[in-house]
C-alpha cells in the first residue's frame, strides 16, 4: 500500500490510513515505528502534547505518539481537500512527498503536514520523514469567520439603546470590569494575538507606552522601511491590499495598525505604561498596576499577561572603559532620531548590526563625516535577492499553506536548509563581500554557517541587510575601524592605537538590547523571573526558548518582538486557548522576524 507510486495523493493518504490504524493498535508504538525512517521528526504544535515540541528519531517518536494519542484520541487523518494537493517537493536537499492533512481530537481540530520518502532499505516503501500535528481551533470554540461571522443588529425595537459605537466604548473603558487577557505591546504580535482572543470571545486589553496605535512605527527615523516583503507581515483576517509595495514604508504600516484596531474591534490603551505585575497563587489572578498618560493609576486584576514587548527593550550600554571622557553628544541607537541636525559635523558610530549600518547611512545622507567602528564580525547579505531567499515558498500558494509548511521544518533541517542559502547568498554577494574584506571588515555567517535567520533566532541580532551602506563601506565613503584599535576615548572622540585621533561631535552607541528577562525582572520582580527563565534562543525542544508557551509562572505568556523595534516577529498564524489547572494560554507562533529598511519608498 505505501510502494512508491505514480498517484502521490494515493501514496499520501494510505500512509495516513496506516498512521490512524497504527495509532488504534493494541501495540500502537511497534506498529508507529513501521512507518517513520531512521531518522524522521515529529513536530507537535498543542495538537497532542498541549506543548510546542519536536522528538527525533523513530522510536522516539512511536513511544511519544503512542503514550499521547491514548488521551487525544486523534483520528480523521484525511489530506486537506481545500488547501494545496500532495507534490513532490525538496527540503533541505532532500526530494520528497509534501502533503497537507486534517485531522481531529477529542478536543479539538488541527493540520498538518507529512513529508514522505522512499525508504531505500526497505524496498523503496514510502515512509514520514517529517510529521507536524498542529492545532487549529478547539471544539465549541470555533472563530467567527464567513457563514458564523456575528449577526449584527438587523432589528430592534427601542433605537435608542446602545448601539455599535456605545458597545464599543463601553468595552474599551473597562470602567466596571477587569480585562481576562493583558497584552503589553500593540506591535505586530500584541495586535495578532489580541485579534485571535477576540475570536474566542476573550476579554482581552492591550497597553502601550506610545501616545498613538503604531507610533512604535511612526516615530521612527524619516526614511525607514521594512526589510522584508510585504507578503510575510499579514495580520490575522486583514490581510494587506493586493496593490500595497512590497516593501512598506513605516509611516503606511503605522496608519494600518491603527485602522487594524479599529476594524478589528480591539480594545487598545495608548499612553499607558506596565508599571509592575504580582501574581496571587490563591485567586489564580495577577494584580497589575498600569499608569495612564494623564498620570492616573490603574490596578487590574487579568487572569494572563502577555508580554509582547519586542526584542528591543531595555537598551544594552556596556562599560566601556574611559567613555565618559567624550565631552561631545553620546546616544545609545535607540535613542537615535534624525541625522539631518548633524549636518557638516563628525559622527562616530559603533556597532555593525542593522542599527548601526543604518544610522552611519543616514548620518552620511544628512552630510556628517562617518565613521563605523565594528566590535564582532558581523554577517552582510544584500536586501535583494540574498536576503529574501528564505521567504522564497511565501512567493507561491496560500499564506496559510506556508505559514503551515514554515511551521512544519524542524530545527536541524531547517538549519541544513539555512546552511544552504547563505552558501547561495555568498555567491550570489561576492562582490560586494570581497570588497568589504579589502577594507578590513569581519566577516561572519553564523554558527556552522547557518546565516541570519538562525544569528536573530538565537540572538536577536548580530547582522544587516544591506541597503547601501556596505557599498559606502566598502568605497571607503564611510570609514571602517575595529573596536580592538582603540586605545581609548578622550573629550574631542577617539584615540587610536597607532597615535591617531578620531575627532566626533557625536557618538552612537550600537550595542543593542538586553536579554528580555531583564524586563521581565524589572516589571515582576526576582520571584517570576527567576520562575521565567531566559527568553529568546532555542531550547532543547527546539522552539523559541519561553516564548509562546505555558511559563512555571502561572498565566504569564511572551511573545517576542510586538513592538517592532529592530528586528521582530514576522506574524502570528493562530493564538488559542485550552484548558489548563493554572490557566495558561497556549499561543502558536510562527517563528521569523521583521526588519526594517532605510529610503526604498
Amino acid at each position: 500500500m505505501l510502494d512508491r507510486t505514480k498517484d502521490i495523493s494515493v501514496a499520501a493518504q494510505a500512509w495516513l490510513d496506516e498512521f490512524a490504524g497504527a495509532l488504534g493498535n493494541p501495540e500502537p508504538a511497534a506498529a508507529l515505528d513501521l512507518l517513520f525512517l531512521p531518522d524522521s521528526f515529529w513536530r507537535d504544535v498543542l495538537a497532542l502534547s498541549w506543548n510546542l515540541q519536536t522528538l527525533a528519531g523513530r522510536r522516539a517518536i512511536a513511544q511519544a505518539l503512542a503514550a499521547l494519542a491514548s488521551r487525544a484520541a486523534p483520528t480523521h487523518f484525511e489530506i486537506a481537500p481545500n488547501r494545496a494537493p500532495p507534490r513532490w517537493v525538496t527540503r533541505a536537499g532532500t526530494s520528497n512527498i509534501e502533503a497537507i492533512f486534517n485531522f481531529e481530537t477529542a478536543l479539538g481540530r488541527g493540520s498538518g503536514i507529512l513529508r514522505l520518502v522512499p525508504d531505500s532499505t526497505d524496498g523503496d516503501r514510502l515512509k514520514a520523514w517529517t510529521l507536524l500535528t498542529a492545532l487549529d481551533e478547539l471544539k465549541g470554540f470555533e472563530e467567527q469567520l464567513g457563514t458564523s461571522r456575528p449577526r449584527g443588529q438587523a432589528y430592534s425595537r427601542d433605537f435608542r439603546g446602545p448601539n455599535w459605537l456605545d458597545q464599543r466604548n463601553t468595552s474599551r473603558d473597562y470602567a466596571d470590569r477587569d480585562p481576562a487577557v493583558l497584552v503589553v505591546g500593540g506591535g505586530q504580535a500584541g495586535l495578532a494575538i489580541a485579534a485571535r482572543l477576540k475570536q474566542l470571545k476573550v476579554d482581552t486589553l492591550i497597553v502601550d507606552r506610545e501616545a498613538r496605535i503604531g507610533d512604535n512605527w511612526r516615530k521612527r527615523y524619516h526614511a525607514l522601511t521594512l526589510h522584508n516583503q510585504v507578503q510575510v507581515n499579514h495580520l490575522p483576517y486583514m490581510p494587506f491590499p493586493a496593490n500595497w509595495p512590497v516593501y512598506i514604508p513605516k509611516d503606511k504600516l503605522a496608519n494600518w495598525f491603527e485602522a487594524y484596531v479599529d476594524a478589528m474591534e480591539l480594545n487598545f490603551w495608548t499612553g499607558t505604561e506596565f508599571e509592575d505585575g504580582a501574581y496571587d497563587e490563591a485567586k489564580g489572578r495577577w494584580t497589575v498596576t498600569l499608569r495612564r498618560a494623564d498620570g492616573d493609576k490603574r490596578t487590574m486584576h487579568p487572569r494572563h499577561v502577555v508580554m509582547a514587548t519586542g526584542v528591543s527593550g531595555i537598551a544594552n550600554v556596556p562599560d566601556i572603559p574611559t567613555l565618559d571622557n567624550f565631552r561631545g553628544t553620546l546616544v545609545h541607537s535607540s535613542r537615535y532620531e534624525d541625522g539631518e541636525n548633524w549636518t557638516g559635523k563628525r559622527a562616530i558610530v559603533i556597532g555593525t548590526g542593522n542599527s548601526g549600518h543604518d544610522i552611519a547611512q543616514d548620518l552620511y545622507s544628512s552630510g556628517a563625516e562617518v565613521t563605523l567602528v565594528q566590535r564582532s564580525p558581523t554577517l552582510v547579505t544584500n536586501i535583494e535577492p540574498s536576503a529574501q531567499l528564505a521567504y522564497a515558498t511565501y512567493n507561491e500558494g496560500t499564506l496559510e499553506d506556508n505559514d503551515l509548511i514554515a511551521t512544519s521544518m524542524p530545527t536541524p533541517l531547517a538549519k541544513k536548509t539555512h546552511v544552504m542559502l547563505t552558501e547561495q547568498s555568498k555567491e550570489l554577494d561576492r562582490v560586494l563581500l570581497d570588497g568589504l574584506s579589502r577594507v578590513g571588515f569581519k566577516l561572519d555567517f553564523g554558527e556552522a554557517g547557518t546565516g541570519w535567520q538562525f544569528k536573530y533566532l538565537t540572538r536577536g541580532g548580530g547582522y544587516y541587510f544591506n541597503v547601501g551602506c556596505s557599498n559606502l563601506i566598502a568605497e571607503g565613503a564611510i570609514k571602517l575601524r575595529q573596536f580592538s584599535d582603540i586605545e581609548s576615548f578622550v573629550a574631542e572622540g577617539v584615540r587610536m592605537k597607532d597615535g591617531t585621533t578620531i575627532p566626533a561631535d557625536l557618538i552612537v552607541l550600537s550595542t543593542g538590547y538586553k536579554p528580555q528577562e531583564y524586563l521581565v525582572r524589572k516589571l515582576f520582580g526576582d520571584g517570576v523571573a527567576d520562575r521565567v527563565g531566559p527568553v529568546w534562543g532555542l531550547a532543547k525542544a527546539s522552539s523559541c526558548a519561553t516564548c509562546m508557551r505555558a511559563r512555571s509562572s502561572p498565566a504569564c505568556g511572551s511573545s517576542p518582538a510586538a513592538s517592532p523595534s529592530a528586528g521582530s516577529t514576522r506574524n502570528i498564524s493562530r493564538s488559542r486557548s485550552r484548558p489548563s489547572r493554572k490557566g495558561f494560554w497556549g499561543v502558536r507562533w510562527i517563528q521569523g522576524n521583521t526588519h526594517v529598511i532605510p529610503g526604498r519608498a
